[in-house]
């Protein structure tokens, strides 16, 4: 068992609800047992009391008027049968030994104090017709009888309760084994009932998981909660209600920004494109042409936050070449080509081609950008809906192949001027279409950016067209 599962709120509760059960079924058995050992000796002391009470009333007067003991056949044979076991002596008011059995025991009760109306209770040993030492217990009590109040003693050994007190060790060692296994149920019993109760709360968590930056909309079920669980998630519904209305501000103001520039550095554009000058103009325009492009790319992200994407059944051989057609004579401006290799046969998904070609025109650019001089920029179609775009450049670490696709991170000793925008946008593009985005070693040097797409149902699959050949720019 790990220590992350003592972290169990579930098994938690099951370990204390098994203590608690154990420890209250452990007291219940303690009770059981006292009051069992309470009754036996109760029962003993019951019995003892009974016998003197029979004594007494077998008390009768001769003819002469003295006391004497007159005992039934039955109660007669019951003390002859074990004389060494059951013990009595009968003394009148005078302490006199009426009646006694053996005659020892009535010999050492006349020597005794006179008895009172209440039972005093009493042991001793050594008492029987061959000194066995048998220990007996006893009581003393006076008694009215036909033939006057009497002192009657009555004794039995104290192993006669052995059978009632083999019983009660046999049921506490019973109980001792039953106790493991009653709290083993317990636990198990306590699992499931708890992990049935706990039930709501696993499904919340499951829905608050896939909560992110662009499922704000989501929110947690507020029905068939436990009242202690009610609160929680009604406050965190109401921050999810915030956290939205901020996000919904911010690409707002993201896209309203990006809007506004874009006609100014229009005009901008523009105006540098028919003035004449040094190096500092072509300078100028390179920064210009460099925030257009960032302001393109915070467009392409507002549009994907902010608008549900229209898809339909496209080709990814027609939205790669033309995006090469489209870069390849900016790529030659750069000193890079940029080669095509598309499938033999249409390649078709269903996607959005607007979106795809701002994200492929993203993974070119950069890809072109990082890749030597003089070096090309290999874009592949492959049949099984793949697109992959391969460079000659240094290549991403692994450490970073996980961070680059985040919006605005840029490595350590990053030297390219960008935002950090263009890999975000190839990222959630993918994420819209249900496909992915990955990367890996080019084997001849450089990286290999994979864009998967998922496969059209057989039905929709159709092979139409001729095959587009490889290109080169």
């Amino acid at each position: 068992m790990s220590l992350g599962d003592f972290r169990s709120l579930q098994l938690r509760l099951a370990v204390r609800l098994a203590i608690l059960y154990v420890a209250v079924a452990a007291i219940a058995v303690g009770i059981l047992v006292y009051q069992a050992y309470e009754t036996a000796g109760s029962l003993n002391d019951r019995e003892l009391d009974l016998r003197a009470e029979d004594l007494a009333h077998a008390m009768v007067t001769d003819s002469a008027g003295q006391p004497r003991l007159d005992l039934p056949s039955k109660l007669a044979a019951a003390y002859a049968a074990a004389p060494e076991d059951d013990l009595f002596a009968i003394r009148d008011a005078n302490g006199r030994v009426i009646a006694a059995s053996p005659a020892e025991f009535g010999a050492r009760v006349g020597k005794w104090p006179p008895a009172k109306s209440e039972p005093s209770y009493f042991r001793l040993s050594g008492v029987g017709p061959e000194e066995v030492g048998e220990n007996y217990y006893g009581l003393n009590v006076a008694l009215r009888t036909s033939a006057g109040p009497m002192w009657i003693s009555v004794a039995r050994t104290e192993g006669s309760d052995s059978l009632v007190k083999s019983l009660l060790r046999e049921f506490v060692f019973d109980s001792m084994w039953v106790i493991p296994l009653l709290m083993l149920a317990t636990l198990g019993i306590g699992v499931v009932v708890i992990r049935n109760g706990l039930k709501p709360v696993r499904e919340i968590s499951q829905k608050a998981a896939s909560i992110g930056p662009n499922t704000t909309s989501i929110r947690l079920p507020e029905q068939n909660l436990p009242t202690e669980v009610m609160p929680l998630v009604v406050s965190m519904n109401r921050a999810l209600d915030r956290l939205e209305k901020g996000f919904a501000v911010q690409r707002e103001f993201t896209a309203n920004a990006a809007h506004e520039l874009r006609t100014p550095l229009a005009i901008v554009t523009s105006a540098l494109e028919t003035m004449d000058g040094n190096g500092e103009l072509k300078k100028l325009r390179t920064d210009v042409a460099r925030m257009n492009r960032l302001v393109e790319q915070l467009l392409g992200v507002a549009r994907l936050d902010a608008v549900a994407l229209e898809f339909d059944t496209v080709d990814l051989n027609k939205i790669a070449s033309s995006v090469v057609a489209t870069m390849a004579p900016w790529a030659i401006a750069q000193h890079r080509t940029i080669a095509f290799v598309g499938s033999e046969q249409p390649v078709k998904v269903d996607g959005n081609a607007h979106a795809l070609e701002d994200a492929l025109r993203n993974l070119v650019e950069n890809a072109v950008l990082y890749t030597p001089c003089g070096t090309e920029v290999t874009v592949t179609v492959d049949c099984a809906g793949r697109i992959e775009v391969a460079d000659h450049g240094n290549g991403v670490p692994r450490k970073d192949r996980e961070n680059i696709f985040k919006r605005f991170w840029r490595g350590p000793g990053e030297r390219n001027e960008g935002a950090g925008l263009g890999l975000a946008i190839v990222s959630e593009t993918m994420r819209a279409h249900r496909g992915g985005v990955s990367i890996a070693d080019n084997p001849g040097g450089g990286a290999t950016f994979t864009l998967s797409f998922p496969s059209l149902p057989a039905g929709e699959a159709k092979v139409a067209g001729e095959g587009f050949a490889g290109g080169r720019a």
